[in-house]
């Protein structure tokens, strides 16, 4: 014979409706996959350990080292694969308690306590120094002194011989500046593939791979860096973040209508730029 109401009562489960959104975990796990993503290339654009990004897909935050870096990482993968972060965000803190509050400042007399002593005056080092500078002085004097009186038993000599003039060396004729070209790689080999990636105001993740699958490079472009990579056939992107990307093909401006955040796989080969 039990007392009350069982815990595990129909009637309580009436009483809490229970929440239909996904988990920050599946959420995030979802939208990196619609996105045609890995998690090692999620790991790779974000600086998030792949073991980390598993867990958090698995809602684990124990492995983030706590709420505030939790949280940052939540905030770094939501954008990372097209998602809200702020939503996310919500959603975390009000399943661990709301958000952390900031750390007291430490007290002024702290600072203080530990500021360092004055160093006093190094009187050795001032004698030293006035004293070199006297000898210096008097050597100075006594050298223009005698300078003096050489030039002057020159004059009561006589003048001197007439040196023999030279007529100015004519001036060389300038090169004309040559002219930048219309592209930064206007002079792109032919028989090549020649793919140039410039970040202009973003970082983005990009990841290159030669025709035979060789990987020429994977990894974050921060802004204002650029990469060139070249292949005798053909060269494979992704671009985590397409839109701050400034694309050349072949000495070509490619111009796309990419958009920030936009993931694209694209391919190149030798004349015209065309993307794959």
């Amino acid at each position: 014979m039990s007392i009350g109401n069982s815990p595990e009562s129909p009637e309580d489960d009436r009483n809490f409706p229970a929440d239909d959104r996904d988990s920050i975990g599946r959420a995030l796990q979802q939208a990196r996959v619609a996105a045609g993503l890995t998690v090692e290339e999620v790991s790779a654009s974000t600086r998030v350990r792949v073991p980390i990004v598993h867990a958090i897909e698995e809602d684990d935050f124990s492995r983030c080292g706590g709420d505030v870096y939790a949280r940052g990482h939540i905030r770094t993968l939501a954008r990372a694969v097209g998602l809200d972060p702020a939503s996310l965000i919500e959603q975390y803190d009000a399943e661990h308690g709301g958000r952390p509050s900031p750390t007291p400042a430490a007290p002024l007399f702290e600072a203080e306590r530990i500021r360092p002593e004055p160093r006093r005056p190094n009187w050795t080092a001032a004698m030293v120094a006035a004293i070199v500078a006297v000898v210096g002085f008097v050597g100075f004097t006594m050298f223009n002194g005698n300078d003096g009186a050489g030039q002057a038993g020159a004059a009561a000599e006589g003048p001197a011989p007439a040196t023999k003039t030279t007529a100015p060396a004519k001036p060389k004729p300038v090169k004309p500046k040559p002219v930048p070209s219309e592209s930064a790689i206007a002079a792109a080999p032919l028989d090549k593939v020649t793919v140039k990636l410039t970040a202009t105001d973003d970082k983005s993740w990009i990841s290159a791979k030669a025709h035979d699958g060789k990987l020429l490079f994977d990894g974050l472009l921060l802004a204002g860096e650029s990469k060139t990579f070249q292949d005798d056939e053909r060269i494979d992107l992704i671009l985590g973040n397409a839109g701050p990307i400034e694309l050349y093909v072949n000495g070509k401006k490619v111009e796309d209508t990419f958009e920030s955040g936009q993931v694209e796989r694209l391919s190149y080969t030798k004349g015209d730029p065309q993307a794959g």
